[in-house]
């Protein structure tokens, strides 16, 4: 569960009912914050807002109803209160039926708002804690389809995912190439209450430095040689949502300052603007570096790490978690064999035991590309480096650990019947219990 503080935005035109309704909440411990107009109370209120909205139906500008429609479209569980005269009740009472929570008329007793405040407060701590609830089982049980694998280190990883998924702190993602970077990125996205906005990806090393700057923050008509028309970049396209930054480690330092003030202000400029235009948006950032150590050595800001590094997840290297290696070949090749309509080859004895003794310097991805050859018939263990060529240890361990993972998949199928698993491997059960204790897998 967060145990981010939940807090009235109390939206008031008139100074002195602002600071009467915040000195009320404060005497009773409720934290508050105060704007005088609709337009403001809009921008404080992002997809993660921690809290509920007090607001008069009279404001500047944009009035409290139509304040309330727009912010039940951006979340329809946010607790709306709204302040009348005497002449509005007529508008208050059709203002329930729009999904306000409870109104108040003018001139009301302090004690009167903060009943309704902690009412409101306390259904939108409920509301909030159920619906996270709600996205960590689903989160837990599509994890298992999406990030393959039964090793220690995938299944730590999952769970980690399901526990931060619905947080609104950054994340920095280290790993490999084609460890999985994106994906894990994805199901962040996913199973977090951002989930309907926008997912934005932009690799920040597949980009010259020239364009970079717009691409990610924006630009107005004419602000540089051929920018012909505004551009939204890809942090406002974010906006609600989550932002994925692959490689950060190659941004130029002159844009790691622009978007630590982003993460900082939650706000930002166009290229070729003055103008200030709020931003609500997750980064989760990913990187095959040492973000630390290039900080120390100056090629990286170590206070955009500090930032991003909030939360880690480090996705571990294909051969340091083999036995996953046969189950995620598995996949991939029923991926393949749908895709190019036609029967999935058989994986004989020798290419398992090939494909464990692998190191997979390109990961997961590297195993994919070989799942598509072996789908296709092709010759895939010359093509890919792989076959007898190991030297001969590693290929014994390979052996050992194709033998463990197909151990742990029979138990795991017959529940941890010994003897109905010895029957499916065709084994003596005796034989299988040594083993499960050979492999610790009892």
């Amino acid at each position: 569960m967060s145990d981010e503080k939940l807090r009235v935005l109390v939206v008031e035109d008139d100074p002195h009912v602002l600071l009467g309704c915040q000195q009320a909440l404060a005497l009773e411990d409720i934290d508050s914050d105060g704007v005088a107009s609709a337009e403001e109370a809009l921008r404080r209120v992002g997809a993660d807002f921690p809290g509920i909205v007090v607001s008069d139906i009279r404001l500047p500008g944009m009035d409290g109803l139509q304040l309330l429609a727009r912010l039940r479209e951006k979340d329809a569980q946010l607790p709306v209160v709204l302040i009348t005269g005497h002449g509005d009740i007529a508008m208050a009472v059709q203002a329930m039926r729009d999904g306000a929570y409870d109104f108040m008329e003018k001139p009301f007793a302090p004690e009167r708002l903060v009943d309704v405040a902690r009412r409101a407060l306390e259904r939108r701590r409920l509301s909030r804690e159920i619906g996270q609830l709600r996205r960590q089982l689903a989160g837990r049980q599509a994890l298992e389809a999406r990030l393959i694998g039964r090793s220690p280190a995938m299944q730590a990883l999952r769970e980690l995912i399901a526990n931060v998924a619905d947080t609104s702190a950054n994340v920095l993602i280290e790993g490999e190439t084609g460890t999985g970077k994106e994906l894990v990125a994805r199901c962040l996205h996913d199973y977090s209450r951002r989930q309907p906005k926008a997912f934005v990806a932009l690799n920040c090393g597949g980009l010259p430095e020239s364009l970079i700057d717009s691409e990610i923050f924006g630009h107005e008509a004419h602000a540089f040689t051929g920018a012909g028309k505004r551009r939204i970049g890809k942090i406002e396209h974010a906006d609600g949502g989550s932002l994925f930054l692959d490689e950060i480690e190659s941004m130029p330092l002159n844009l790691q300052i622009k978007l630590l003030r982003v993460l900082q202000e939650h706000q930002l400029e166009r290229l070729g603007s003055n103008q200030l235009i709020p931003v609500d948006c997750r980064v989760i950032a990913a990187t095959k570096s040492d973000l630390a150590a290039m900080g120390r050595e100056g090629g990286f800001r170590s206070d955009l790490y500090y930032r991003l590094n909030v939360i880690t997840l480090q996705l571990p290297p294909l051969r340091e978690r083999r036995e996953d290696i046969l189950m995620l070949f598995e996949h991939f090749l029923q991926q393949s064999s749908l895709r190019f309509d036609r029967p999935a080859p058989a994986i004989d004895n020798a290419t398992a035991a090939s494909l464990m003794a692998h190191d997979w310097p390109g990961n997961v991805r590297e195993l994919r590309n070989v799942a598509e050859r072996f789908a296709l018939g092709l010759p895939v263990l010359a093509a890919s480096g792989l076959g007898p060529d190991a030297s001969e240890p590693r290929f014994a361990e390979a052996v050992e650990a194709f033998e463990r993972s197909l151990l742990q998949a029979a138990l795991e199928r017959h529940a941890g019947n010994l003897s109905q698993a010895a029957a499916a491997l065709g084994m003596a059960k005796t034989t299988l219990f040594d083993k499960v204790k050979k492999y610790g897998l009892a």
